[in-house]
């Protein structure tokens, strides 16, 4: 008896040796939430928990032909991006979006790794917020992400929904942004769209997580290919991640934990 194929999401992204973060996460995650996962490597980083120690991007010819192989072959239901690097991939995976018109697209705006390692080129940032950000559906920036992609500090909850009403002008569909480097007691992700703003409250955890944004986007990516609607993808997403931080473990002998799938 022939089974029906799974939803695919594709991720565009880079290879965290270590394999908490990038398209490793992404790929397990895809896997976890019943996704046949693909994956296009911007860049190939020297990676554990500890921290990154090398970034190699991949020639701009060879993502793009990964890109297009992929495309040609499967039904891909959503696209998320990850750590791109720099400007010049930043505006060839927008270039290849706008023609390739994924009905889904979930960008993370990787810029600086946990451990402190910049993972994104000082003016690729401004290639994201002209070429790439306009395309999103759902974008999802921590908030030191946010408060560069903005140029000011973020404080306080009334600094978080100015923030994210700025994000949204800069024309993505909607903007998750993530509570979890605030002072707040608990963390709070705030979703803003359309229709206002969906706070997400979770107990905060005596844990930090190696890959929890990279898990997070997959995930919201993973729920919009099975078909759900954008403020259902990001409330079963981030309950997944809360789930998986609960049974996060220690691989290495690093102080951070990576998520368990």
């Amino acid at each position: 008896m022939s089974r029906s194929a799974p939803p695919i999401a594709l991720t565009i992204a880079g290879s965290d040796s270590g394999g908490g973060a990038g398209i490793q996460a992404d790929l397990k995650t895809f896997h976890a939430r019943g996704v046949h996962g693909l994956s296009v490597i911007a860049a190939i980083t020297s990676q554990n928990t500890r921290g990154v120690t090398a970034v190699h991007s991949v020639p701009l010819k060879h993502i793009q032909s990964q890109i297009a192989a992929v495309f040609d072959d499967f039904p891909i239901g959503a696209v998320k991006t990850g750590m791109l690097g720099s400007a010049a991939v930043t505006r060839l995976v927008a270039k290849e979006m706008r023609v390739r018109q994924p009905a889904w697209l979930v960008v993370d705006p990787v810029m600086i790794a946990t451990s402190g390692a910049r993972l994104l080129d000082t003016d690729a940032v401004q290639a994201m917020v002209d070429e790439l950000i306009p395309l999103a559906d759902v974008l999802t920036p921590n908030l030191p992400e946010a408060e560069a992609l903005l140029g000011r500090k973020l404080r306080t909850p009334k600094d978080f929904d100015h923030a994210g009403e700025a994000l949204l002008g800069f024309g993505a569909r909607s903007v998750l942004l993530k509570g979890g480097h605030a002072d707040e007691r608990d963390v709070v992700d705030r979703y803003y769209d359309d229709r206002g703003v969906m706070e997400l409250r979770h107990p905060r955890m005596p844990i930090e997580g190696h890959g929890t944004g990279c898990t997070l986007a997959s995930a919201i990516a993973a729920e919009l290919a099975k078909g759900q609607a954008p403020r259902s993808a990001v409330r079963r997403a981030v309950a997944y991640v809360h789930r998986a931080l609960e049974r996060s473990y220690r691989p290495g002998g690093g102080p951070v934990h990576v998520l368990g799938h």
